[in-house]
């Protein structure tokens, strides 16, 4: 019986080497080769295709606000006198990759616009977006997104703000988020 168990054990061990099967062979640590991958995309680029427009108007007495909304919608409050002309909201075309999405960060503060005869000056503040600003607002629909922004100018008195053209500059950022 001794020489049959013997007979098992030295089977099993001669069929575990064969097999490959260690013994005692626990390694502490382990090594693996892993991948990293990467994927650029488009740049991201912002064209102005109108400039933000309040059109005409006329202070009057005491002045007020003329508002725009990105829809272009114009409005007036205080003593502003709205008149003809062309008016209308700022509009940006913005391309880069298909189906990310869009960050869009307004001015903080406001913008200054300057009469380039006089030097006298009006600010606009209170700016709008459509779509509203933030972060992943806006989704890149065959790697382009149409936005409109609007904004209130604050308007002084006839004093405050002779007549001419006012003209000045702000920014706004578009981002991938």
């Amino acid at each position: 019986m001794k020489s049959k168990m013997k007979r098992v054990v030295l089977i099993i061990f001669s069929i575990a080497l064969i097999l490959g099967i260690p013994f005692n062979n626990a390694k502490a640590q382990a090594s693996v080769s892993a991948h990293a991958t990467a994927e650029v995309i488009q740049a991201l680029t912002a064209t102005e295709t109108a400039e933000l427009n309040f059109g005409r108007f006329s202070p009057e007495t005491t002045g007020g606000e003329v508002k725009l909304t990105p829809t272009g919608v114009r409005s007036s409050s205080g003593t502003v006198a709205l008149s003809g002309g062309v008016h209308n909201a700022a509009s940006f075309y913005i391309t880069g990759q298909d189906q990310a999405t869009v960050s869009i960060t307004l001015p903080s503060g406001p913008a200054v616009l300057t009469n380039s005869i006089s030097a006298k000056t009006m600010q606009v503040y209170n700016w709008e977006s459509n779509p509203t600003a933030g972060l992943g607002v806006g989704l890149l629909n065959n790697g382009s997104l149409a936005i409109n922004v609007g904004a209130t100018l604050k308007v002084g008195t006839m004093n405050d703000n002779p007549v001419g053209i006012y003209a000045g500059t702000y920014a706004i950022t578009f981002s991938y988020n």
